[in-house]
């Protein structure tokens, strides 16, 4: 899950999205709080919600989390230019840490050898948690809020390390995303709420075609020739459907 920025007659207003291998689901929302998330997913969530670090995440019951690696190893690399005690050596540390993590989950996706995986996992897991016992009394301020995120929510950061069929970050939704981008920059935002709907409508469709391999002009053309009154018949975009 993913949220974005978009203008409606010059107010910030947020284009939601919910997105797995199978669909893409925008919503048009008016703020980016929790009002909003348990507004599309609902006061709970029974599958496993993939995100940012955003504050708006934490704590929303999901059945677990998975937040995404690649955002923290943006912090970490910041940390090392970033003036302060250690900053530099914990910043290098992590970095590298994070890195050998994606590696051997990309080794993993593409050999599914679950015996070297989770041999791996022993060893790294020992590794990590030395490293945070190394330097969480050393840390400043900006580092040692990082590394007690780590320590805290160890099982959204790590989640991926027990169930790696679940990613270790957020592209699904990212990459969805990208075209909203790409419209609003180009149309600077929408005139009205309803048609900012519209477009997360149309992205929704869009998107979810893609994933799912199937043409978006036969789909809008199947839609207008079955008619408005024929339900049954129209085409649809829920998966397996």
């Amino acid at each position: 899950m993913d949220e974005t920025p978009w203008s409606v007659k010059g107010i910030k207003e947020w284009l939601w999205v919910v997105a797995n291998s199978d669909f893409c689901l925008f919503t048009a929302a008016d703020t980016r709080s929790r009002a909003e998330l348990s507004a599309i997913l609902g006061t709970e969530y029974t599958g496993v919600l993939s995100s940012d670090d955003f504050s708006v995440y934490n704590g929303y019951p999901a059945f677990a989390q998975q937040k995404c690696l690649a955002h923290l190893r943006r912090h970490f690399k910041k940390l090392i230019i970033l003036p302060g005690l250690h900053n530099q050596a914990i910043g290098e540390t992590f970095v590298k840490l994070i890195d050998e993590a994606f590696r051997n989950y990309a080794q993993w996706f593409e050999s599914l050898d679950s015996f070297s995986y989770n041999d791996w996992v022993n060893q790294f897991k020992s590794r990590l948690h030395s490293s945070l016992n190394q330097w969480i009394d050393k840390a400043g301020a900006t580092a040692g809020h990082l590394l007690r995120s780590l320590r805290d929510k160890a099982n959204q950061w790590w989640y991926f390390l027990d169930y790696p069929e679940v990613p270790p970050d957020n592209n699904q939704a990212q990459r969805s995303l990208r075209l909203a981008v790409t419209k609003r920059k180009v149309s600077g935002g929408s005139r009205s709420m309803e048609r900012f709907q519209h477009t997360a409508n149309l992205l929704t469709v869009v998107q979810t075609c893609r994933r799912q391999g199937r043409s978006v002009i036969d789909f809008f053309a199947q839609a207008l020739l079955v008619g408005s009154l024929d339900y049954q018949s129209r085409p649809s975009l829920l998966p397996g459907y």
